[in-house]
């Protein structure tokens, strides 16, 4: 497919309404060096219409210059990754001000942006940003665009965005009604949804493990339950003779059922605590605990203890009512 031109972002942001901002993008895999450190980045050649796109905002130092761009000149601006992964995670290191080394010339480091985190497609702070000529003249050797970013204005109809982006792009392609497109136009939203419908299946899954797990757990607490309840036959019948309610004995094995399943949702979390921090570590993806979260884990498993445990109780004042009678007669006969 033919590459774009820089023309053909001006006519974007000047000829169709609802646009907020077009950038045009170049990108190089590249390794960059500085501070006697060296790291494989994505490096990214732009305008500061790229930021306005991509909602990016700059933690510190500025954005590029106007003649900056017009001449290619050797300033950049990088992300979190990059600055944490060159210049340390130390405070005095910002990375500001300092010279990165990219392919054959080195550039100055005018501004960190913003952290934003993992995302589908990756890290996206691992990235250098570079005005477009400059890539082009010192990195690609190539006016070559292979993309176009395009953002709209809030409330904006992205469908009759995307119409009008294919009529004006094929126009100045000087493409014929029977001509196919020689370019792709890639809504956001549709990866939103797609990502959206994936995570609904994804929850249903793990709902229906959970719903599973839960329920094998349930059935091992009433056995559990059901045995303690045959082996403690005559403490229960002990404890009615002597003026015990059953709704006592009740409340009783529904309290074990309760403690026993609440401990092993302590165990649970504990568990799954470390090992989501040991993945965390490994993967380096940043874990947030949730003491909400995990306090309703913990309320739950108490909840399926009462559940299953509801018909152990049961079982354990009701066949004890004959003993009950039967020691209270024997203790009409006795004398003293």
């Amino acid at each position: 497919m033919p590459q774009f031109k820089e023309g053909d972002a001006e006519a974007i942001a000047a000829q169709i309404g609802g646009v907020a901002a077009v950038a045009p993008e170049g990108r190089a895999s590249i390794t960059v060096i500085a501070n006697g450190r060296n790291w494989s980045t994505s490096v990214i050649g732009s305008s500061n219409a790229w930021f306005d796109t991509g909602n990016w905002k700059l933690a510190s130092g500025r954005a590029f210059e106007a003649d900056e761009q017009a001449a290619g000149a050797a300033v950049c601006i990088i992300g979190e990754t990059v600055r944490r992964e060159i210049f340390g995670g130390s405070a005095g290191q910002t990375g500001l001000g300092e010279q990165l080394r990219v392919r054959k010339f080195s550039c100055n480091i005018i501004g960190i942006l913003a952290a934003k985190g993992q995302s589908g497609m990756g890290d996206q702070d691992d990235i250098v940003v570079v005005p477009l000529r400059t890539l082009q003249r010192r990195v690609t050797g190539s006016l070559k665009i292979a993309t176009l970013l395009v953002s709209m204005r809030d409330g904006s109809d992205s469908a009759r965005l995307k119409a009008s982006l294919t009529e004006l792009l094929r126009e100045r392609r000087k493409l014929a009604e029977s001509d196919d497109d020689n370019f792709n136009i890639f809504d956001t939203q549709q990866l939103a949804e797609t990502l959206s419908s994936t995570t609904e299946v994804l929850t249903t899954l793990l709902g229906a493990v959970a719903a599973v797990s839960l329920l094998v757990g349930g059935i091992g607490i009433m056995n559990i339950m059901l045995v303690s309840v045959t082996e403690r036959t005559r403490e229960i019948g002990l404890r009615l003779a002597i003026g015990a309610l059953e709704h006592e004995v009740l409340l009783q094995f529904l309290i074990e059922a309760v403690v026993l399943s609440a401990l092993g949702g302590v165990v649970g979390i504990v568990i799954a605590t470390a090992a989501s921090w040991g993945l965390s570590s490994l993967m380096g993806v940043p874990y947030a605990f949730d003491p909400f979260i995990n306090l309703l884990s913990l309320a739950f498993s108490a909840c399926i203890g009462v559940l299953f445990g509801y018909f152990p109780a049961r079982r354990a004042h009701g066949p004890n009512r004959g003993a009950k009678a039967r020691i209270k007669h024997v203790g009409c006969t006795c004398r003293p």
